[in-house]
């Protein structure tokens, strides 16, 4: 009887589409709200930038605006993306919303009244800074629960054409309202705007589920979601690249006013033009993204984005009018959206939904961190030397870092599968001890001649707890019995201990499965739980002098 010819491979699925994302109602609803935002933030950006160089025209007090605005995100970020993730996201996303207005207001205000000084203007733009510090990594977090896991990418990437849109909208507004009737105005309209962002943000109709065991602590959530990155060989990876992008990417944006000054014939309206370009690049190249990450691995876009936009500082550098420098201000956004969303996309795979704010509020804390002392250092090179010095020590150093980074720690090209998994059951008892630190034990048997490997897997064991919470973790070998190995975890309660349960995903369980492969023992491993007396009566005291 003749073989019947095998069935046709199912071909792969289509990726999708770069405008996928847009047509779930509510992403879009948020996506025009972060746009209005976004227009909000760059107007405010444009307007105290241009103010600085009428009250200061040194190259460091226009520096510090940048430095200013970016500070806060890499002071707050962590409570801040801590707080998104135990509170109600709506709720949250809406107050940053108001406190942006309310700076915007105070700035108004000042410039209106004649009192602007320039310390006073950078405290503002401290101010309206911690607004932003609280707004970013809410919607960092929301996104990844509004679209499905295939459209993240795309939805990522409209993030970022809606922060280039806003470059370029928000600029050509602020220029045209400051040459018209000033800076004030700028910051009128950015009021009025960010109170309609926070009016479309209640029409979300979003139900906040509180968590079954209740609210993490907030410092115990701030240290958790510092574990979590820091046990993580991934995420350090990704954060170490973003941070060494716009470390040396930054003198760009914090030099332009000045660059945009002395080209010929510059002015405000210049400065307005190189940023529109600037986000008319990334913008077009937001479209081809998804064709970009078919072609080459996270590594060959970050050093590619990066190569990209040392030229690009080379070019404005020395640049002697605004027809050379407007096209490489728009290669710039090409390299600067390439650069960024390979990179935040590469984080947001690396994190569970529990922990998701927390861990892109780090990678933001990253970005406005390097981006700050950036703007520091390439303003202080400036005043030291040259404008076209300091950007040309920029793109020199900035395409050395990331080519280094990249030959010292390779994208492995795998994640871990973040899926949430249910298979663990959480232990029950009947008295569950209201304080104290709790301390696990699991009794392995294991082949002796395997201990090497053992030992190498456990260490993979010891960063998934720390990731999921644990206070530490101990591998205890039996002096007296080469085969027995205890392991040994201290949660900090009873009720953190049941929460691991909860953030167990499929790569835990492939662990736990690997583990257990090695457990020779006619029984599964032995598993106790006590709790520490010792902690007990310090905590009830803590908690008493409260």
């Amino acid at each position: 009887m003749p073989l019947s010819p095998p069935e046709p491979e199912a071909p792969p699925p289509a990726p999708a589409s770069p405008l996928a994302p847009l047509r779930l109602p509510v992403f879009r609803m948020l996506w025009i709200t972060w746009l209005m935002a976004n227009i909000c933030m760059w107007m405010n950006d444009v307007a105290a930038a241009w103010l600085m160089t009428s009250l200061a025209a040194s190259p460091i007090w226009v520096a510090l605006v940048q430095t200013a605005a970016t500070l806060p995100v890499f002071l707050l970020g962590l409570p801040s993306g801590a707080l998104a993730d135990i509170l109600d996201r709506k709720r949250y996303f809406l107050v940053t919303q108001f406190w942006v207005a309310a700076v915007a207001l105070a700035l108004s205000a000042a410039v209106l009244l004649d009192l602007m000084t320039p310390p006073l203007l950078l405290a503002l733009i401290f101010a309206n800074g911690i607004g932003l510090a609280m707004r970013w990594p809410v919607f960092a977090a929301i996104v990844p629960e509004l679209v499905p896991r295939a459209q993240l990418p795309a939805a990522l990437a409209l993030n970022g054409v809606s922060m280039n849109a806003s470059r370029i909208v928000g600029p050509l507004l602020a220029g045209a309202l400051i040459a018209s009737v000033g800076s004030a105005w700028v910051f009128l309209l950015n009021a009025v705007l960010s109170v309609l962002a926070g009016v479309v943000i209640t029409r979300w109709q979003r139900t906040h589920k509180p968590h079954p065991l209740g609210r993490e602590k907030l410092f115990s959530a701030m240290r958790v979601g510092l574990q979590f990155v820091g046990q993580s060989n991934h995420l350090k990876g990704v954060l170490l690249r973003i941070s060494l992008f716009f470390l040396h990417s930054t003198a760009l944006m914090a030099l332009l006013p000045l660059v945009a000054r002395d080209l010929r014939g510059g002015g405000a309206g210049t400065f307005t033009l190189l940023l529109a370009a600037m986000g008319a690049g990334a913008i077009t190249a937001a479209l081809f993204l998804q064709k970009l990450r078919q072609r080459w691995s996270r590594d060959a876009l970050v050093v590619r984005g990066a190569a990209l936009q040392s030229v690009v500082m080379a070019v404005v550098a020395f640049a002697p009018d605004a027809w050379l420098a407007a096209p490489a201000m728009f290669a710039g956004g090409m390299a600067w959206i390439t650069t960024a969303n390979t990179l935040s996309v590469s984080a947001q795979f690396g994190l569970p939904d529990w922990v998701r704010a927390r861990g892109m509020s780090m990678f933001q804390m990253a970005v406005m961190g390097a981006s700050a002392g950036g703007a520091a250092l390439w303003g202080q090179v400036a005043t030291l030397s040259s404008v076209p010095m300091s950007l040309a020590v920029a793109a020199v150093t900035g395409t050395l870092s990331i080519w280094l980074v990249n030959a010292l720690m390779p994208d492995r090209g795998s994640e871990e599968d973040m899926t949430p998994s249910r298979q663990f059951k959480m232990p029950q008892t009947d008295a569950p001890p209201e304080s104290g630190h709790i301390l696990v034990s699991i009794e392995y048997r294991i082949d002796p001649a395997r201990a090497a490997d053992f030992l190498a897997l456990m260490q993979e064991s010891r960063r998934s707890r720390l990731r999921h919470g644990s206070l530490s973790w101990e591998l205890l070998r039996d002096l007296s019995d080469p085969g027995r190995y205890i392991e040994q975890i201290v949660d900090e309660s009873w009720t953190d201990h049941l929460r691991r349960f909860d953030r167990v995903t499929a790569a835990d369980v492939a662990l736990r499965d690997r583990r257990l492969a090695f457990h020779i023992g006619e029984s599964p491993p032995v598993v106790t739980r006590c709790v520490m007396e010792s902690t007990v009566k310090s905590e009830k005291t803590a908690a008493h002098h409260a």
